[in-house]
């Protein structure tokens, strides 16, 4: 993994979470709905937070097969909405984060690239992919960050989940 230099406003990287504890953060970041309103107001606080830290970032939401939220903040490029489609299509497919399916391959010794048996150029296990999942019905879409180091894509949209599910 690559590592940026970080300006003032930005967070320093963090720290990879185990497996249980991305598991734990997909048990607790589980919605009771999730509205059109609601992937605007996640779309904003996400653009907010990535602005705040001056991230160069492509943000992208779904629910089912529709994209109600995409933006694209300065420093982006096309290669991050590539990127967004590849993750995306990891958590559709397995219903967790991307950056879960890829720490549960690396546990067992193996990498997603390697053992998937998917197209890399279609899916990629890399953080960044976060499912939305709601009570009762459970994943119903996805919430996407790119542009910076997999563990800092996660951790941004697990922030930004944190801060929605609290309001």
């Amino acid at each position: 993994m690559t590592t940026r230099p970080t300006t003032p406003a930005q967070s320093p990287a963090p720290t990879a979470p185990t497996v249980a504890e991305l598991e734990e953060q997909e048990r607790r970041l589980t919605l009771r709905r999730f509205t059109y309103d609601d992937a605007w107001a996640l779309g904003s606080l996400l653009v907010d937070m990535a602005r705040e830290r001056e991230a160069p970032v492509a943000i992208d939401i779904r629910r089912g097969g529709q994209q109600l939220f995409h933006a694209a903040l300065p420093g982006s490029t096309p290669d991050n909405d590539a990127w967004i489609d590849r993750k995306r299509r990891v958590v559709e497919r397995y219903g967790c984060s991307s950056y879960l399916v890829g720490s549960r391959f690396r546990a067992k010794g193996t990498t997603f690239e390697e053992s998937s048996r998917l197209d890399p150029d279609r899916y990629a296990a890399h953080g960044g992919a976060f499912p939305i999942a709601v009570e009762g019905a459970g994943v119903i879409g996805t919430v996407v960050v790119s542009g910076l180091p997999q563990i800092a894509d996660h951790a941004l949209v697990v922030a930004a989940l944190e801060r929605f599910t609290a309001s």
